[in-house]
């Protein structure tokens, strides 16, 4: 069996979840942050493509996401920005992605990038499971890349639908994984 070429896709470690001022913030988000790491860390030590995907927005400019939340995320903003301990490493070839809808895929150029790496699968962690996570993944799915979500490394604010966002991922989408079994899989 070949062995999958992959990339860890790191979503929305941001001040706005992560941060006790944050405009999202809910208290179990920091329980993802020591996973989160513990992946960085091991796709740093194994020079694992690591993309960070930022959710940022425009101040004053319409934005269809508006409909569903308010305004967050200002680019520029302490909400937008990385939480302390993440985002792309200076001097890094690690890269940063910004999107503007839930998926890190939607209207952004991370397919054609991943493409054009030749990545085969990517280990997808990051805020919120139900949301940002799942709609990543669906995408990465039907782009077809392969497909690991780290259990220990996303949660939600709503953990009824983190579960059921696993089990279907899980079921439809890829693998949902422990922790250790996704480090396994950058090694």
């Amino acid at each position: 069996m070949t062995k999958l070429k992959t990339a860890l896709l790191v979503i929305d470690m941001q001040n706005a979840m992560l941060h006790p001022d944050g405009e999202n913030y809910y208290p179990d988000a920091v329980a993802v942050i020591d996973p989160v790491l513990k992946l960085i860390e091991a796709a740093r030590k194994n020079k694992t493509l690591i993309v960070h995907v930022a959710d940022r927005h425009r101040e004053f400019y319409a934005d269809y996401e508006h409909k569903r939340l308010p305004t967050h995320a200002v680019t520029g903003g302490f909400d937008a920005a990385f939480f302390d301990g993440f985002g792309p490493a200076k001097g890094s070839l690690e890269v940063e992605i910004v999107k503007r809808r839930y998926s890190a895929f939607f209207s952004t150029e991370l397919s054609l990038f991943l493409a054009e790496q030749q990545i085969d699968q990517v280990i997808i962690a990051g805020i919120k499971t139900n949301v940002c996570v799942r709609a990543t993944a669906q995408d990465a799915f039907a782009y077809g890349f392969s497909v690991v979500v780290p259990r220990e490394a996303t949660n939600s604010n709503r953990s009824h639908l983190a579960t059921a966002s696993l089990e279907d991922i899980d079921r439809y989408i890829g693998k949902v994984v422990t922790l250790d079994d996704a480090i396994h899989i950058l090694s």
